[in-house]
């Protein structure tokens, strides 16, 4: 399996994407290491995943606070010795609206998460990092590469477009260490959240939209070795939605 004798952190396991990557990790052989600020869904997930607890160990963690990412990456190691790759799901993605009803203070926030809190866990996992090299993975989104008409989020698009944009320099000085860096950019995915499901499909090029699974199976390649050439891209999961 392509993640065999692994240890992957993933932030941001809830009920969703973070959940669907984290059981991909372990169904693929590697260790995951669940992070999230809400203990009830980080015990859920990984008693779902991983029932016997051999391949998983989770903690809260809020990736705003920097003891708190570097307490994690330490919990990898400390309980399997390494780490290999970390993928960061943890987003704020509730805020919506645009320019003109902005709330600067709030926007600040969610650039503290979305891309300031992707850059500290990434340096907290470093040091484990460097030792045999891996991957970072990072969950970005195809708004911030084309505004959906639907919704409006600036927001979020604009602290994820930074963060694609941090990908570039993070790939270039990870480099000489065998770190690789990519980004993940999901179009609409399938789940409570989406409505309208025909007038959604009806821009694709599949009948279908993507799902959290086909999302973290996105992620799984990139964090194994078999993307081991693969650094500073940026790879749509979108049903053909946008093409690039």
């Amino acid at each position: 399996m392509s993640l065999t004798g692994k240890t992957v952190i993933v932030s941001g396991v809830g009920p969703g994407l973070g959940h669907r990557v984290a059981e991909t990790v372990v169904r693929d052989g590697g260790c995951a290491v669940l992070g999230a600020r809400t203990a009830a869904n980080l015990a859920k997930s990984a008693a779902g995943i991983d029932p016997d607890g051999g391949r998983t160990a989770f903690l809260p963690t809020d990736i705003t606070d920097e003891a708190q990412c570097e307490a994690l990456a330490a919990l990898a190691v400390e309980r399997f010795g390494r780490i290999d790759a970390v993928v960061h799901v943890a987003a704020w993605d509730s805020y919506f609206g645009g320019l003109q009803d902005a709330d600067f203070a709030t926007w600040q926030s969610v650039i503290d998460v979305n891309l300031l809190g992707t850059l500290r866990m990434t340096r907290a996992c470093l040091p484990a990092l460097k030792e045999r090299g891996g991957s970072v993975v990072v969950i970005g989104t195809q708004s911030a590469v084309a505004a959906p008409s639907q919704v409006w989020q600036a927001a979020y698009a604009a602290s994820k477009g930074a963060l694609t944009s941090a990908m570039y320099s993070l790939a270039r000085e990870l480099g000489p260490d065998r770190i690789r860096v990519n980004t993940v950019l999901p179009g609409w995915m399938w789940g409570p959240p989406v409505e309208a499901y025909v007038r959604f499909t009806e821009r694709m090029a599949l009948p279908e939209l993507a799902t959290d699974g086909d999302v973290a199976e996105a992620v799984a390649f990139l964090a194994s070795d078999r993307a081991r050439a693969i650094t500073g891209q940026s790879l749509l999961v979108n049903a053909g939605e946008l093409m690039r």
